[in-house]
């Protein structure tokens, strides 16, 4: 049976005039196919849907643009949007080593091979009423361990196949696992392990869970070169309150925007000595000025040099 294509091929000429038509600005054509050769039109859709006039019930957006719109704007805050994914990867990286060594070292504290032995995690690790059945989370886990740790091509990881038969102790395990692993092996780790982890970020562990969670999807946005900027992220991480947590108490309102999940970088960076903490700050004062899509999409406030967690020192 001939498949149906959904849409109808377009040149890029093509393209440009239908832009035109619902009202882009485009004043230098041969730029724009230039742009066009370059970024993909469905990736650049992404960063123009902001400026589409939104329909009577305001649930969606209508082909036409409103009033203004210029391509030039639609191309900054692309390019903005790659100098974000960049410093976000970047900062997280330190931090994601930061986690690795705190969990290898504490579960490393338990037995070299906790992480194969379900009955020495937490309770998560086990079905309920079991002492040592292992639980679907942590078989998906383990799974999924395994697999990575078959597919690892580092020196390490075959010189422990070579000695060891491949049981690596949790210490070099961590090395292999990416941040979602490791968000989930928090998870599956006995209870005092994971509330000595929580207190070096000044969290409990619940909510340092619900953190890791959340900056895993906003690592992999990074990582896969993932519209970022402007997104609304399904995931709410758990904030605390009181005096302690300088900044975080302000974020309740915007926690699920961008700039609330760069706050989270910027605090873990502060209380973890991790990274350059004038990064996020130095890539976020680019935003461009784009009248029809401000810097609030983000969920930035007017006044975030001054907030405590992105004041210069």
């Amino acid at each position: 049976m001939p498949v149906t294509a959904a849409k109808v091929f377009k040149t890029h000429a093509e393209q440009i005039a239908l832009l035109r038509s619902r009202g882009m600005i485009i004043d230098d054509p041969a730029w724009a196919r230039h742009v066009l050769e370059r970024v993909n039109y469905y990736r650049l859709s992404g960063y123009w849907y902001s400026f589409r006039v939104p329909d009577h019930d305001g649930r969606s957006r209508a082909d036409r643009f409103s009033d203004g719109t210029d391509l030039v704007d639609v191309v900054a805050l692309y390019d903005f949007d790659i100098r974000l994914r960049t410093a976000v990867f970047a900062t997280l990286g330190p931090i994601e080593l930061v986690f690795r060594s705190m969990l290898g070292h504490e579960l490393g504290r338990i037995d070299p091979l906790v992480h194969l032995q379900p009955r020495l995690l937490g309770p998560v690790a086990r079905l309920s009423g079991s002492d040592a059945e292992p639980s679907s989370t942590y078989t998906r886990w383990r799974n999924h361990y395994q697999r990575e740790l078959a597919q690892s091509r580092e020196d390490f990881v075959a010189h422990h196949r070579r000695k060891y038969g491949g049981h690596m102790p949790i210490w070099a395990a961590v090395e292999v696992m990416d941040w979602g692993q490791m968000a989930y092996l928090f998870q599956l780790a006995p209870i005092d392990v994971r509330d000595r982890i929580a207190t070096r970020t000044w969290l409990t562990a619940a909510q340092l869970g619900s953190w890791l969670k959340s900056l895993n999807v906003l690592r992999n946005y990074s990582a896969h070169h993932a519209r970022m900027f402007n997104r609304v992220y399904t995931l709410k991480p758990r904030l605390p309150r009181g005096t302690m947590h300088p900044g975080l108490a302000e974020l309740e309102r915007p926690v699920n925007r961008t700039f609330g999940h760069l706050c989270l970088i910027q605090y873990l960076g502060e209380v973890l000595d991790a990274g350059d903490s004038a990064l996020l700050p130095s890539v976020l004062a680019t935003y461009p000025t784009v009248p029809l899509v401000p810097i609030s999409h983000c969920g930035v406030p007017d006044d975030w040099q001054n907030h405590p967690l992105w004041r210069s020192p």
